[in-house]
């Protein structure tokens, strides 16, 4: 699987286009410009229709295609799929139906999950249309089938970020009652599916203990 890293650019030749359903894909442009520091590029957050965790994979699929093309109608050379969710239920899709190549944001994280853990259990977190999707679970059993994979939803931090409460006793809160029950499982390893997450990683590792290793799909992609 290539990584935006792979295909060589510069300043001269096109951009590379990324969308994701809000400001949460910035994460992954900021990787794409410190692993691509001359290249242009063009971003698209859907802050109008954030969150796309809580829509319909025809929805998500449908907000997807439409973001696409208007980044190819900017005259990309490269599209981005940021967002987890639309990477799980879209991503296939897109890559048939645009002329440029499209990179997702599941596999590299899933790869770079396996590399870290050491006792084979791994746990993801996403939006609950990530999660129901089983996308992180079959690419990371496609690295190594034997790995016990723990998924949870946690629908309340992308609204969370997009209002600016990454810090601070509510988002402490929130983060407890959804990662305590997988903290009982003995993760060593936990997966940030969703873009937002990256911007709780304080608070996601005050909950989880700095023991466990936070896998951010952003710099993998990137990198």
């Amino acid at each position: 699987m290539r990584t935006a890293a792979d295909f060589p650019m510069n300043k001269k030749e096109k951009p590379i286009g990324i969308f994701d359903s809000g400001i949460g894909g910035l994460t992954v442009l900021k990787e794409i410009f410190r692993e691509l520091p001359f290249e242009n590029t063009v971003y698209l957050g859907d802050t109008a229709r954030v969150p796309y965790g809580i829509r319909s994979p025809e929805t998500v699929t449908r907000y997807s295609f439409e973001n696409a093309r208007f980044l190819i109608s900017e005259d990309i050379k490269l599209l981005v799929i940021a967002c987890n969710t639309a990477s799980s239920v879209s991503l296939d899709a897109i890559r048939r139906s645009v002329p440029v190549p499209v990179l997702g944001v599941i596999k590299p994280g899933a790869r770079a999950a396996v590399s870290c853990s050491k006792n084979k259990k791994i746990g993801v977190i996403g939006t609950e249309a990530t999660i129901k999707s089983s996308s992180y679970t079959r690419a990371i059993k496609e690295v190594d089938g034997d790995v016990e994979v723990f998924s949870l939803a946690c629908p309340l931090f992308v609204p969370l970020v997009e209002e600016g409460w990454s810090e601070g006793r509510i988002a402490e809160m929130i983060a407890e009652t959804y990662l305590n029950n997988i903290r009982d499982k003995c993760v060593d390893t936990l997966v940030l599916g969703c873009t937002h997450y990256p911007l709780l990683k304080n608070v996601i590792t005050k909950v989880m203990s700095e023991t466990v290793t936070l896998i951010d799909s952003a710099v993998e992609t990137a990198g």
